[in-house]
């Protein structure tokens, strides 16, 4: 069961850090896009503490008490010895060792491999367990609502914050596909992509690189201001994607009760403390990625990221929006997104609504027609429910539902991959069935026309397969527990996902 978990679930460092659609032929050799390069526009100075002393002197933060634990979670049990890794379609044994946080190398030598490259799909690989090497914490650092891009962040203004600061991240500008884009612009884009807070990621770059409030930069933290050294992370868009996404998933996988440790950089583990909140999971989850033992302790502590937090933005539970979720909340009526008549077709199942990290929340149609691969339809997408458009940008349209035009409260969903051409403008109020745009490829990762359309309440991915499946027109949602794998089920008749088209996957309204 936990390799089961591991396998669909656990960190990949060549990971789609944007929201994308394609299946991977080769998990782990898959181009990242978009390309992205920085200009800085102000001089490199030596200036910052490296991270295993940025806090030391730093005082207790007066007067705290740290919120109540949590009821304890019943996590997954970390092997002792080796754990058995069945190698599924499209896997790469660079693949694997990122799975696991272990050192290709290793594995090689382990299941006395000559050929990385040589696997064959039931193939039993062998990988070392990590090791527990410190004690977890149950300090709570930030509450789930401080995590993700919802209400509590609906107030707050990104670019004057960054302003006011007046650090290094105020005058930088670098590329982002073939855009130029502030740095200012690059933390909004990724708070809205990613649906992650811009205060938890402001401080979190702050405590990892001093770029929020420091002028002159540590050359080593300008190409790599949040620590992962991976050169295909260079630049801050990049370093904040990957830091986003590995928030999302501590968070979600925390939710399931799907994780257990951090991996830490020396290839060891911190156990995550079973008392803990998803949000403080999240942050623990993801500092552990590139820190060893001593540095992920100082910075989970109240001495580390919650002491930066509280610095710019105060005490975060003092801004707490509780509960995030509702327990009685339910999906409004939606319909079939896309035009009466039209026959669709079901291509993916639940699978991440943006990035490899976030919940599985999104559901994929192709349009109908005989063409593969990229290219131009000029079917329609449409409306849902009644609704105001309030972003209409890079292959992406939102729809604010509750009609307040704030995308970080109620519920909205996500359209990725619509075509420029006759996108509907942001601020457009629509009725359900009103027409949105055409599929396309742009936006994200796409090897093909389709439209992945997704959820989320207040800022939190809903995920297609749980306790709250996706209606449409009568249709419900369930998965296998492999991504991209699902059913629709309506009145005794069930549509299959498949990446194609197929009888067993045609779909209309």
């Amino acid at each position: 069961m936990i390799r089961q978990i591991r396998t669909a679930l656990l960190l990949s460092t060549s990971l789609l850090l944007l929201a994308g659609c394609m299946r991977p032929v080769a998990r782990g050799g898959i181009s990242m896009q978009p390309i992205v390069t920085q200009t800085p526009s102000s001089s490199i100075g030596g200036g910052e503490p490296s991270d295993s002393n940025l806090h030391e002197t730093r005082p207790a933060i007066a007067p705290y008490i740290t919120p109540t634990p949590d009821a304890a979670r019943v996590l997954p049990t970390l092997s002792t010895d080796y754990e058995l890794y069945f190698v599924q379609y499209g896997d790469s044994l660079g693949y694997i060792a990122s799975l696991y946080n272990v050192e290709l190398e290793s594995l090689l030598a382990i299941n006395n491999l000559v050929n990385p490259d040589a696997l064959e799909i039931g193939q039993v690989i062998y990988v070392p367990a990590l090791r527990p090497t410190t004690d977890p914490s149950d300090f709570k650092i930030i509450p789930d609502s401080e995590l993700v891009y919802g209400p509590a962040s609906a107030d707050f203004d990104v670019k004057d914050f960054i302003k006011s600061q007046d650090g290094y991240l105020a005058s930088y500008r670098g590329y982002v596909g073939e855009e130029i884009l502030s740095g200012i612009q690059i933390v909004k884009r990724i708070s809205q992509e990613f649906s992650v807070n811009p205060r938890l990621l402001l401080a979190l770059l702050e405590y990892r690189s001093g770029w929020v409030t420091s002028r002159q930069i540590d050359a080593s933290k300008v190409d790599y201001p949040m620590g992962n050294t991976d050169q295909n992370y260079e630049g801050l868009y990049m370093q904040l994607a990957w830091t986003a996404n590995m928030l999302n998933r501590g968070y979600y996988l925390w939710k399931i009760n799907a994780l257990a440790y951090t991996p830490l950089a020396d290839g060891a583990a911190a156990p995550l403390s079973p008392v803990i909140n998803a949000g403080t999971a999240a942050v623990q989850y993801m500092l552990g990625l590139n820190s060893n033992a001593d540095n992920w302790q100082r910075a989970v502590s109240e001495q580390g990221v919650f002491y930066t937090y509280t610095q710019f933005f105060g005490i975060p539970f003092d801004r707490a929006v509780e509960p995030l979720l509702p327990s009685d909340l339910a999906q409004p009526e939606m319909i079939l997104p896309f035009e009466e008549y039209a026959v669709w077709s079901y291509t993916s199942g639940p699978h991440a609504g943006w990035g490899s990290g976030s919940a599985w929340a999104a559901l994929d149609f192709a349009p109908p027609g005989y063409e593969y691969g990229c290219y131009t339809s000029d079917e329609w997408v449409t409306a849902a429910a009644d609704g105001v458009v309030t972003r209409s940008e890079n292959g992406v349209v939102v729809l604010d539902l509750d009609g307040d035009g704030l995308e970080q409260t109620g519920w909205t969903v996500l359209y990725l991959h619509i075509e420029s051409r006759d996108r509907v403008p942001a601020g457009s109020e629509l009725k359900a069935g009103d027409r949105i745009g055409h599929p396309s490829c742009e936006g994200g990762v796409s090897d093909g026309t389709h439209l992945h359309f997704a959820r989320r309440y207040n800022g939190e991915w809903i995920s297609a397969d749980g306790g709250l499946p996706f209606i449409l027109s009568g249709w419900t949602s369930a998965g296998y527990g492999e991504e991209y794998s699902g059913i629709l089920v309506k009145d005794g008749r069930t549509v299959y996902s498949w990446n194609g088209r197929v009888r067993d996957n045609q779909i209309g309204r």
